[in-house]
């Protein structure tokens, strides 16, 4: 990993800070929770849109190692869903389902996040041991992932946390 570019580092480092709010929610207030999130998550945006793969790669040759697994990732999800209680969950617009629903559709804060966590920690361990190669293709995964997926999710999340923070009835 000697020439990784500096979005990518940047990138890193965020993946990081955001890995160790999600691990930490458990012991977290929930007002400082919300506010890390709404500080990590548009940076995360911003930076997963800088990231450029070193090389070409075909889209089947890009792919993150699974390294999470699905109860640590239910410990996290658990985590944060416990931390916000009742407002957990938020209603849904850009869903495509909603186009033919009469009723709201519901999404969860602590969903979105623990998918994003997800993400995020598949990188970071593929990361922690990459090659000049793996690293390329693991950033490749990052950016095609991010466009097809987690960055709508992202958006969808911040929408709802930002909710929280300027709308709630509670004292901020």
């Amino acid at each position: 990993m000697s020439s990784l570019r500096p979005n990518t580092v940047a990138f890193i480092g965020l993946c990081n800070e955001f890995r160790i709010a999600m691990e930490s929610a458990r012991e977290a207030e929930r007002d400082c929770f919300v506010d890390s999130m709404l500080r990590l998550l548009p940076r995360i945006y911003i930076s997963a849109t800088d990231l450029r793969p070193d090389s070409v790669t075909e889209p089947e040759e890009a792919y993150l190692a699974e390294a999470l697994d699905e109860d640590y990732y239910e410990s996290v999800r658990r985590s944060v869903e416990a931390l916000l209680g009742p407002d957990d969950v938020y209603l849904e617009v850009f869903e495509e389902d909603m186009k033919y629903s009469d009723t709201p559709v519901a999404a969860s804060v602590s969903e979105g996040l623990a998918d994003i966590f997800q993400v995020v920690f598949n990188f970071l361990h593929t990361a922690s041991e990459a090659t000049d190669e793996t690293m390329a293709l693991a950033v490749s995964a990052m950016t095609d992932d991010f466009r097809s997926y987690w960055s709508a999710t992202l958006c969808n999340v911040l929408r709802a946390l930002n909710h929280l923070r300027y709308n709630h009835t509670e004292e901020f």
